[in-house]
């Protein structure tokens, strides 16, 4: 008997679902969340679950968060729509612009309001180009990313994603976005070979990349200061510093892309401060409105502003711009958001409990199916191997990062499986205790993933 619900059904038949095996999905049908509270989320089935990964990485002050949903409320009973085209402009965009100049962690004449993060690197992109041809450089163009980044998946911004799924089949990336490599110090090191000495490495490698290229044709370099979608892979000591130093010798911009580690997420406002990153410009989404409602940002420095101002003079518009960028809206609830970030000390909170997040996610590093459990501040990754010692991964057609992810769920616990690393990244409002209560359910997770890969046959030491 179909143990579907009509709402399930409904789904299948009228949605579809990014990130998802579609054709899988028309067999086992949605999990329907329909309320929030906190750090809890309940589905229509009256289950109870700890987000552990903030929504998709976003909802920093949790759910039903009462000072959010008021200024929601009053802002749509004021001004419910206006627009930012043809110099018009309203309180609230001001206002935002205003305060993240002043918090942002890179030098920032003024700032530009889209609907997302992918919105936001593609505007990234067109302002590189646009500058460059505005100083008279246009063969400057090219733009290196990461292998295993993530930076969205509008066409620009897919391209620099440098994951394989976002381009199979897309026919992606598009010409002149090129990747380097992943800095993965447990995947990808040599056998001795340390952080540092790794990081050196992968410097060379990048300024090999630039002079094969041509310095004078590349125009940027974006980085996540953690890798969110590709693993949640943090960064091998001295590797920012030592390619910044590779970009600043060859006049490359680097532009931060801070969609995930923006707003508290690593301990500091911004990871480029965590990491000592010095960007040229930085893209914000996600926690800019703890998800409540869409919105992303781009940092534009003075030189950059000045050769916008000089191309919009001889062509007679800066011709780009989203209907909904900047909505009062989404800037409303953005100034909120960054007030109670301010006035809750959200920072000295995440300093507080991070500890017992990073402790107890370092311990997992015991368990016989984890290669390795990285993270920092509020942010971890569980990497599943079927042998630890050789760090052999499990071959990806048995989805074992599913099966565990689906065991977590069992458990009471939402996360994001990425291959086979299990993501976690839960509101920072979440307290010792509750800290305490994700990693209960993980280990018990882990502990059936355990029994399941045995009963498989899927571990090989």
């Amino acid at each position: 008997m179909d143990s579907r619900t009509g709402l399930d059904n409904r789904d299948i038949e009228a949605v579809v679902h990014p990130y998802t095996n579609l054709a899988l999905h028309r067999e086992l049908g949605p999990t329907v969340i329909e309320r929030g509270s906190g750090i809890y989320v309940w589905d229509t089935e009256g289950n109870r679950y700890i987000e552990g990964l903030s929504g998709l990485w976003c909802t920093a002050l949790g759910y039903a968060n009462e000072e959010l949903i008021e200024a929601a409320r009053e802002q749509l009973s004021n001004l419910s729509f206006s627009h930012l085209f043809g110099g018009k402009s309203h309180p609230t965009a001001i206002a935002l612009a205003e305060k993240l100049k002043e918090i942002s962690p890179a030098p920032t004449s003024k700032v530009f309001f889209t609907c997302s993060g992918s919105e936001a690197n593609d505007t990234q992109i067109k302002l590189v180009w646009y500058y460059n041809n505005a100083r008279g450089k246009p063969e400057k163009k090219k733009i290196i990313s990461r292998i295993k980044g993530y930076h969205g998946v509008t066409i620009a911004a897919a391209s620099l994603t440098g994951l394989p799924a976002n381009h199979q089949g897309f026919d992606l990336p598009i010409a002149g976005i090129l990747h380097t490599d992943c800095p993965h110090h447990y995947r990808y090191s040599e056998p001795g070979e340390s952080e540092e000495d790794y990081a050196t490495r992968l410097a060379g490698s990048l300024e090999a990349l630039i002079q094969r290229e041509g310095p004078d044709t590349i125009a940027a370099f974006f980085a996540e200061p953690v890798m969110g979608a590709g693993g949640v892979i943090i960064p091998p000591r001295t590797y920012f510093e030592k390619i910044q130093a590779v970009l600043d010798s060859h006049d490359i911009l680097f532009i931060a892309d801070e969609v995930i580690c923006g707003f508290g997420r690593t301990g500091n406002m911004f990871g480029s401060e965590t990491f000592g990153i010095r960007p040229d410009s930085i893209s914000v989404a996600k926690a800019l409105t703890s998800g409540y409602v869409p919105l992303g940002a781009v940092t534009v420095p003075e030189k950059i502003y000045e050769a916008m101002i000089e191309e919009s003079r001889r062509i007679g518009t800066f011709g780009h711009g989203f209907t909904y960028g900047g909505h009062p809206l989404a800037t409303a609830v953005g100034l909120k958001t960054l007030e109670i970030y301010e006035r809750e000390n959200i920072l000295a909170h995440v300093a507080s409990v991070s500890p017992v997040f990073q402790t107890r996610l370092a311990s997992l590093s015991d368990h016989s199916l984890v290669g390795e459990a990285r993270g920092i501040g509020l942010l971890g990754g569980v990497e599943l191997v079927a042998d630890k010692a050789a760090k052999t991964a499990f071959d990806p057609y048995k989805l074992v990062g599913a099966k565990a992810a689906g065991f977590c769920q069992e458990q009471g616990l939402l996360v994001r499986q990425l291959g086979d690393t299990i993501a976690l990244c839960p509101p920072l409002i979440i307290s010792a205790g509750e800290i305490n209560a994700l990693f209960d359910a993980l280990e018990l997770a882990l502990d059936q993933t355990e029994a399941w890969v045995a009963k498989e046959g899927l571990k090989n030491g």
